[in-house]
């Protein structure tokens, strides 16, 4: 059996064990959510249309992953204004596998996984890493030990500060120690941010800039 569904103003055709990426939904992994917009669903030639939704079907999926898509530049010049502007964006998404498909009113019959629960020993063990890395802004890609001293002079010298810097601040800073939009370019926000969640630091985004930065 196949059914067409719409979430996030998107339109998909799923089938049982499909897996696809949609529009961020709210939900932890291993989470069973159901989506309602169901605008047909069918086997073979016999298909029911909705009008435009099919009453009482639904489609059960389970939340495989939540992450970002790749990040796309905008950039926007005034001719004869001096007047430039950069921005970059990374769409939520939400990474699912279709477990059935329902009609008539059906519930899903698979209930969400329990997450088994942390051992006291990996979390003691995590949290002197996890203070350690707060305070190593060289993790971040792009940021060298001559950039360092410069965002230290600047008042930056933990990754916690990085994560928390809003636009205006971003704009000043950069603005402040000459880096032409590379707070905005590496994502040092974002790369802060998934360090202090645990996550491995990235390669270094721009080998030339990361040379320069040596010198």
């Amino acid at each position: 059996m196949f059914a067409v569904i719409k979430t996030g103003g998107k339109q998909y055709r799923v089938a049982a064990n499909d897996v696809l990426k949609i529009e961020k939904v709210e939900g932890n992994v291993g989470d069973i959510i159901e989506i309602g917009h169901v605008l047909a669903h069918g086997e073979g030639d016999s298909v029911t249309i909705g009008a435009p939704f099919v009453s009482g079907a639904s489609v059960a999926a389970e939340v495989v992953e939540q992450g970002k898509a790749r990040t796309v530049i905008a950039f926007k010049k005034r001719r004869r204004q001096n007047s430039r502007r950069k921005i970059g964006h990374r769409q939520l998404l939400t990474t699912v596998r279709i477990s059935e498909i329902l009609v008539g009113g059906a519930k899903p019959s698979k209930k969400a996984e329990g997450k088994p629960a942390a051992k006291p020993e990996a979390k003691a063990e995590a949290a002197p890493a996890a203070a350690g890395a707060a305070d190593d802004i060289t993790l971040i890609g792009g940021v060298g030990p001559t950039l360092k001293k410069k965002l230290q002079a600047a008042g930056i010298t933990t990754l916690k500060e990085i994560a928390a810097l809003s636009a205006d601040e971003i704009a000043r800073l950069d603005a402040d120690l000459k880096l032409g939009g590379r707070i905005e370019r590496e994502e040092w926000v974002e790369q802060a941010k998934e360090l202090l969640a645990g996550k491995p630091p990235r390669a270094k985004v721009d080998q030339a800039a990361a040379a320069a930065d040596g010198e």
